[in-house]
């Protein structure tokens, strides 16, 4: 049975991590789904959060300043969660909210003044306190949660190299790191390489070799298989929050290689392989030497997976801050 509480859900777009935690309030509380992007949206939220009793936004954007800022008006309590481009600013990259000056006000008043802002890796807290300069005291880290028992290791791994990204502009394709697989692949001829989620008319100026082979975006039901017979996946990212492909590969039995940058080293600690950002012979050198790892890591690397990153965690901490904002 529903609780009486009536949570306003802001975003400004659909992705599957936020429609997880979406169906996640909806199955106990009353949700008012406001999201979208635009002026029209903005008198949506006010009205949207009047109606309400928490308010929930993920990301700290210009639509969750105006949850926050009508929830200060209204008397109602506000949860804001911090993926990664909300707390960044990253110049060379051209990446992150704070790299505009009037976001970035916003932005600031956003985590000073929201009653918990929930991190998914513990980098996003320095940045968030270093960049909003306060003492953070209402950031708390909260992971995404994964289903274990959707994402799942089954059958025989096939010796290739999986990455996933959403890539639709050049800016993305440096900070994803797709430049440097390219090129490790360029180096690496006898293995195959799939990458998913990038256009491939975006990477022809990179001129791919032939044993790289992209594919559009997917659902996840389509992606599953992919990440079931891979047996290395490679995280080749500048910069991340938690990345979720990483941590579904995990789950699904790939043996990982990453940088060590952002949400990558706390995904994947010992069970697999960091690299430094930007040097490409030491990512050729992790993923010939992950093709040579026995299926003991892959376990060890879902094992890792299924104890930091449940998803029943997420969905305990998530009805806890939710009913103790309303006491």
């Amino acid at each position: 049975m529903k609780s009486d509480i009536t949570i306003a859900f802001i975003s400004a777009f659909h992705t599957p991590f936020i429609q997880d935690d979406l169906e996640i309030l909806e199955k106990h509380f009353h949700v008012r789904k406001l999201i979208g992007s635009g002026i029209l949206h903005v008198f949506r939220i006010i009205l949207g959060v009047l109606r309400s009793d928490v308010v929930f936004c993920w990301f700290a954007s210009v639509y969750a300043f105006m949850g926050v800022v009508a929830g200060k008006v209204f008397g109602v309590k506000s949860i804001v969660i911090v993926g990664g481009v909300d707390a960044a600013k990253d110049k060379e990259l051209d990446y992150g909210i704070w790299l505009s000056p009037w976001r970035a006000v916003l932005v600031r008043y956003v985590f000073r003044n929201a009653e918990k802002v929930l991190v998914v890796d513990p980098c996003l807290r320095d940045e968030a306190i270093r960049l909003a300069s306060y003492d953070g005291n209402n950031i708390m880290y909260v992971p995404t949660g994964y289903d274990s028992n959707f994402w799942k290791f089954i059958g025989e791994k096939q010796p290739f190299v999986l990455t996933v990204a959403v890539v639709r502009d050049n800016r993305n394709i440096l900070r994803k790191g797709i430049d440097l697989l390219i090129e490790a692949a360029r180096q690496l001829q006898q293995i195959q390489f799939t990458v998913i989620g990038v256009e491939p008319n975006i990477v022809l100026p990179l001129r791919p070799p032939l044993n790289v082979t992209f594919h559009a975006l997917m659902p996840r039901s389509d992606l599953l298989p992919f990440y079931q017979q891979a047996k290395v996946y490679c995280q080749p990212s500048r910069r991340e929050g938690l990345p979720n492909s990483l941590c579904e590969a995990m789950l699904c039995g790939c043996i990982p290689v990453a940088t060590n940058v952002s949400g990558n080293p706390t995904a994947i600690g010992d069970a697999g392989i960091l690299i430094s950002s930007g040097d490409i012979q030491a990512l050729v050198s992790a993923l010939q030497f992950a093709m040579t790892l026995d299926d003991s890591i892959a376990t060890k690397a879902r094992m890792r997976a299924v104890s930091l990153f449940s998803q029943q965690k997420r969905v305990n901490e998530l009805l806890r801050l939710v009913k103790e904002l309303t006491r």
